[in-house]
């Protein structure tokens, strides 16, 4: 063989690199043997000695690139740079400043109890980038030459050593040492299982023609890829990419990629940030004010710091984990759903659109037989009846070990007994260059003659007919036009010829009369319909991105009754050109990208959060991993490859889009609680530190001791662990649970300035009806009365303004219910109790209590009514609460 001319002047020979002047990358399918050859100036005979070191120093190594991992105490520090850490970090080491040492040890422990969760999942993912290496071959046979007139000769070599351009040989049982291009290829099948997730090996050729289906990606059966493995057949290939530029490699570059952060870490962030500022301004607020208008200096400090504790939610993290493991634990229990990582469960809540595949997801992995049609494409039972007697004897005298997926379909639809009147006789297998197969057999009452069944690709099966060129176009437009309806087609063809005993050879397969064309669809998930119209009920949307034809995809959807709008389907090539912005456009209205190379479902994935979308990612192999990355949360079947399930935030035992539906639920539980929890106590809170803020202006004394707010915050803070216990109503699992920090904002700055005026009315109520005959008693009483109001008014908002309840639906009162209830017995009882004075706290005259019940009364008033007017709101604006 001729060695072709080498004109390429860099030899390096990556897929993206240079030196490629007027010629095709060597990964993409249009580009031919000879183009892949020119690009990296080499020919079937290796490289000389000289020109692989040469080409080693210029690429380097052929591994993947180096690895830091960061240690356990930088990723604990990495934690604090949380805004809300932060600032608990923050008010902990003031209370500690300020001897106040109860709030100091429970504030420092939440931290460290946040930043030792954080860094055990980073570290968790870093664990995961270390599968990617064992899928490494560690030597290759390698032709290699000593100079130019020197033969080629087989070496073993280290895979580090290989370069772009080697030329290098498989055979079963080897790993695929470098991304590389077929140049020849004898029954070659790859397990391709860790890049793709698919478990059937893959057929693959060493053809320069594209893939009749317009493979792409991991799909084209042109390339083998590093990671992937020879399950049977030999080949010679050359190798297109090493190293970094390997897609291997690429798939590792999204695993080492910093996460966008997710829907929930964004959501606590934004609140953080409005806490931080409220924080921020308090306590010089409290010291300048008393500075001011009472002459009090430092001495205000301790209050000044009680009061921004007050205002903080000190549970958050507690609650928020409490919550979220408590939601995994049962989903692993009752659904086998692993949450891999706690806000993960959040995001799933807050999932509105959800990303999948269609095989093994909307459709099953396997084909299933429409019908046989004839030449004029009616329905016609003998065209399936010559299928199946094609793939039985081929199966049989082939010596194939199974037979392929549509073979096993047409055997399925096929009638067993009618099979058996046909005595085979030879037959000749498929393979990717003829694109058929043949079967010869004797015909019942034919004897002398034999009848040669022909069965695969429209287009090899109609050149080989005997038919005008008319006619030939005619069936080919029918097979195209039902593919396009989403269907697999496959033709049949027969011809008789005299019986004979020499072999039978391609040679034969010419003449055929043609019988018809046998049409498949893609079995259908068995619970993909109902799981598909509770997502509907649920709020949450589906995009199908799949790497099969557009037609295929569409008719899953169709079947399963997802609604296809005359925009709804895109080809992958069709995103190349388009902005992000365009993208997200685009997004909005399609519901099936066909077509999809990896790189493609990433870019949609965040076209859909650039759009204001939550979204879920469903994948399984290495190709998906940079999908995976770009949603907001990932998830992957237990069966995915090792570092694609790893990555993954949740992984599900099968893949079954019933058991996402639990999982959302699930999130969707957990993430009402936390946003009952923080709207109640944000509100609650900002409400006591507006009151505390006016009352020490106008009180000659300060409205409240720091220790009587610790301890106020403190009977607060525990009773708020009910949320972690409670049901949320049914309504809250028919929305995502989104925290959207400007509603929150809302909500608490006007639920806020309510509690306010119920704690300013109960001051004016203690200062002008209930003084004692001195100052001292007129503190006591002030602090008593007002901290007895406090927690009763923190009570009646955690009954009156959980989320999504409404009283008249309650039957029982339920975690949160007996949790106020127990509030409002501490802040009656302790007062008078043996422990008051030791708080400086005073018995309240009956009195008190009978004006409390009058105010009381007409706050709970104010907060159904406000509660309305604030869910009809929501509703005008088309937001529902």
């Amino acid at each position: 063989m001729v060695e072709p001319q080498r004109t390429a002047p860099d030899p390096l020979g990556q897929a993206a690199g240079p030196g490629a002047v007027g010629t095709a990358d060597p990964r993409s399918a249009a580009a031919t043997t000879l183009q892949v050859l020119r690009h990296l100036d080499t020919g079937p005979r290796g490289l000389t000695d000289d020109e692989a070191a040469a080409r080693l120093a210029r690429a380097g190594e052929n591994t993947l690139p180096a690895r830091h991992d960061a240690s356990w105490l930088r990723l604990v520090v990495r934690g604090v740079r949380d805004p809300f850490t932060a600032v608990l970090l923050c008010l902990g080491l003031v209370s500690a400043a300020v001897f106040a040492w109860g709030t100091a040890c429970v504030i420092l422990l939440l931290v460290a109890v946040s930043c030792v969760l954080r860094a055990s999942g980073e570290h968790r993912a870093d664990r995961s980038m270390a599968g990617l290496r064992e899928l490494v071959a560690t030597t290759s046979t390698v032709l290699r030459r000593a100079d130019e007139a020197t033969a080629p000769a087989a070496r073993e070599i280290p895979v580090a050593d290989l370069v772009p351009g080697d030329i290098v040989r498989l055979g079963a049982g080897d790993l695929v040492p470098a991304d590389v291009r077929l140049l020849r290829a004898d029954g070659l099948t790859v397990h391709q299982a860790a890049l793709t997730g698919e478990s059937a090996p893959v057929a693959k050729s060493a053809a320069d023609a594209p893939h009749p289906d317009g493979a792409v990606g991991f799909d084209q059966p042109q390339l083998c890829f590093q990671g992937s493995s020879v399950v049977s057949g030999s080949a010679t290939a050359v190798v297109v990419a090493t190293g970094a530029h390997t897609r291997l490699a690429a798939a590792e570059g999204q695993v080492a990629r910093p996460r966008e952060p997710s829907a929930f870490e964004q959501s606590v962030n934004g609140i953080s940030w409005i806490l931080i500022r409220f924080m921020l301004l308090t306590p010089p607020l409290v010291l300048m004010a008393g500075a001011a208008l009472r002459g009090r200096g430092l001495e205000t400090l301790p209050f000044a710091v009680a009061v921004a504790v007050g205002l903080t939610p000190e549970m958050l993290p507690v609650v928020v984990t409490t919550c979220l493991t408590r939601g995994a634990a049962l989903l692993a229990r009752t659904h086998g759903v692993i949450v891999k990582r706690l806000p993960a469960l959040h995001n799933l809540g807050a999932v509105d659109m959800l990303c999948l595949d269609k095989t093994g997801t909307l459709t099953q992995d396997r084909p299933v037989v429409e019908r046989g049609l004839d030449a004029d494409g009616r329905t016609d039972p003998d065209v399936l009846r010559w299928a199946a007697v094609n793939a039985w004897w081929t199966l049989h005298l082939a010596d194939l070990p199974a037979p392929d997926a549509l073979d096993e379909a047409v055997l399925d639809a096929a009638d067993e007994a009618g099979l058996m009147a046909y005595e085979g006789v030879a037959a000749l297998p498929f393979d990717s260059v003829r694109r058929l197969s043949t079967a010869v057999v004797r015909t019942p009452h034919r004897l002398g003659t034999h009848t040669l069944v022909v069965k695969g690709a429209v287009e090899a099966v109609l050149e080989r007919c005997a038919l005008p060129d008319e006619e030939r176009e005619r069936l080919a437009d029918l097979a195209d036009r039902t593919a396009r309806a989403g269907l697999r087609v496959l033709a049949v063809a027969t011809a008789e010829r005299p019986a004979r005993a020499r072999d039978y050879t391609p040679a034969d397969e010419r003449g055929l009369t043609f019988r018809g064309l046998v049409t498949f669809h893609d079995a259908l998930a068995p619970t993909a319909a109902d799981a598909l119209a509770a997502f509907a009920g649920k709020g949450v949307g589906v995009k199908v991105l799949t790497g099969d034809h557009p037609g295929t995809a569409a008719r899953a959807c169709r079947d399963l009754g997802i609604p296809l709008g005359p925009d709804a389907v895109v080809t992958a090539d069709r995103l190349d050109g388009l902005t992000d912005a365009e993208l997200t456009a685009l997004a909005r209205r399609t519901t099936v990208f066909a077509r999809c190379t990896p790189e493609h479902k990433a870019r949609v994935g965040a076209a859909l959060r650039a759009g204001g979308h939550t979204v879920g990612f469903l994948g399984d192999g290495v190709n998906d991993l940079p999908a995976l990355r770009a949603a907001d949360v990932g998830i992957a079947p237990r069966d995915a490859a090792d570092v694609t399930r790893e990555s993954a935030d949740v992984v599900l035992a099968e893949k079954d889009l019933t058991a996402i539906g639990h999982a959302i639920d699930a999130g969707r539980h957990s993430g009402g609680n936390v946003a009952g929890y923080l709207r109640i106590t944000l509100s609650s809170n900002l409400g006591n530190v507006i009151a505390m803020l006016a009352a020490g202006l106008l009180m000659p004394f300060l409205p409240m001791l720091p220790a009587q707010v610790l301890v106020q915050n403190l009977c607060f803070d525990t009773v708020q662990l009910a949320f972690a216990y409670d049901r949320p109503h049914p309504s809250v699992l028919r929305r995502p649970t989104v925290l959207s920090p400007r509603e929150v904002l809302r909500f608490i700055t006007g639920f806020g300035i309510l509690n306010a005026f119920a704690d300013l009315a109960t001051f004016a109520v203690l200062a002008l009806s209930l003084h004692g005959p001195g100052t001292g008693d007129d503190e006591a009483i002030f602090h008593s009365g007002w901290f007895t109001e406090n927690l009763l008014t923190q009570a009646l908002v955690m009954v009156l303004l959980r989320t999504g309840r409404r009283l008249v639906a309650e039957r029982a009162l339920g975690p949160v219910g007996w949790a106020a209830t127990g509030l409002a017995v501490i802040g009656i009882a302790l007062p008078p109790s043996p422990l008051g004075p030791v708080l400086g706290l005073a018995t309240l005259p009956v009195a008190y209590y009978l004006l409390l019940a009058v105010v009381l009364a007409f706050y709970a008033t104010a907060l159904i009514r406000a509660r309305g007017r604030y869910e009809r709101s929501l509703a005008d604006r088309g937001i529902r609460c």
